[in-house]
């Protein structure tokens, strides 16, 4: 079995040990290095795994996943250089660190070690997130089919080249806030049209479930879709004709425009 280092225990983290333990991951094959001890005890209680520190956790793992903020990427780097390393060992560093690239590890880990790159978003913490994996330099298939196999534990995944990693996080990694928003447009606007904010939430919420699942299972286009509720003439096409005159497609591609500029910001910031 697969030993793996989860460095940072927050969400992510805890997603991530939450789906490798209903994956049937062996407990024992798990550590977590976790500095706030409030923090470290609620993972302990909850999931009875190991904590310890960085350095004791990634010696001997054969995954080491980087899961903290990006601020704190450095220090706990800093934290694995006092370990053993060695990449020629199939050991590698996954990093759902936000905005780091590749080369930021490579230059600051052994020559040749392997770095694969991971835009996850927040739907893993029910296991139906959407995983982005962008290799580094030194990846090997065999790197990616071992990541493939442990992210899929928290819903799909699917590899993209680095370079299009800040598109990937203006789509996914940041998709979920812009689906939460629109749900509370829709929440508020049905209770101004005289729904409880009960009903309203849950008419929108499995509105929102229902949508999702026929993209995901028919096979057919977001706009084939669409056009199959849109009679001419009926209630949802005056709504779209609304919402295209008050340009939400252009106020969508702009939003995800700035998202991708600021992750590459974020990313030469770094460098």
């Amino acid at each position: 079995m697969t030993r793996i280092a989860i460095i940072g225990g927050g969400k992510i983290g805890e997603a991530l040990i939450s789906g490798l333990l209903q994956a049937g991951h062996a407990l024992k094959d798990l550590v977590v290095a976790e500095q706030y001890k409030p923090r470290a005890d609620e993972l302990v209680a909850e999931y009875s795994i190991r904590i310890s520190t960085i350095a004791d956790a990634a010696e001997g793992a054969d995954v080491i996943v980087v899961a903290v903020k990006p601020g704190d990427v450095e220090p706990a780097l800093t934290e694995l250089t006092k370990v053993d390393l060695d990449g020629d060992l199939e050991q590698l560093i996954v990093s759902l660190a936000a905005g780091i690239p590749t080369s930021f590890y490579e230059t600051r880990l052994p020559a040749g070690f392997p770095v694969v790159r991971v835009m996850p978003n927040t739907p893993m913490l029910v296991g139906e997130g959407i995983s982005v994996l962008a290799p580094g330099r030194h990846v090997k298939q065999s790197h990616l089919d071992l990541v493939r196999g442990i992210l899929s534990s928290v819903g799909k995944v699917v590899t993209v080249p680095e370079s299009q990693i800040d598109a990937v996080t203006a789509v996914s990694g940041s998709g979920p806030a812009y689906f939460f928003l629109v749900a509370e447009a829709m929440i508020e606007a049905g209770v101004e049209l005289g729904l409880t904010r009960a009903v309203s939430t849950e008419l929108v919420t499995q509105t929102l479930v229902g949508s999702g699942a026929m993209l995901d299972r028919t096979g057919e286009s977001a706009a084939d879709l669409r056009a199959a509720v849109t009679s001419p003439g009926g209630t949802t096409a005056a709504a779209v004709r609304r919402l295209e005159a008050g340009g939400v497609r252009t106020a969508f591609y702009e939003a995800l425009d700035a998202a991708k500029s600021r992750s590459a910001a974020m990313g030469a910031a770094v460098e």
